[in-house]
């Protein structure tokens, strides 16, 4: 299995114009890792919960992956590309860590 690294979770629900109800914020170390990531968990999600994304953008360059399952949105980056846009700070909401 492929995971990534330094996982968060942001609980949006208590915030106005939201869709999702979550983020779930994870990076690798490089492009093809993003790329894995990715593919890891879309291909867990549809075999445990029989569930495809609703929508995923950003495969082609592997720098930010989103992939959106309507209530949760995970965003897969390569570090560098996390660190600068640093959305758990923008959304200033409460984190949790990885449950792991």
């Amino acid at each position: 299995m492929v995971k990534g690294h330094d996982i968060s979770i942001i609980d949006l629900r208590n915030k106005t114009n939201f869709i999702c109800d979550y983020f779930i914020i994870c990076n690798g170390e490089s492009q093809s890792q993003v790329c894995a990531i990715s593919r890891s968990i879309e291909n867990r999600t549809i075999e445990k919960l029989q569930e495809k994304p609703w929508h995923v953008e950003g495969i082609k360059n592997g720098e930010w992956i989103l992939i959106d399952y309507v209530s949760i949105v995970v965003h897969i980056f390569q570090k560098k590309v996390r660190l600068y846009y640093d959305i758990e700070s923008l959304w200033n909401s409460k984190k949790m860590k990885d449950p792991n």
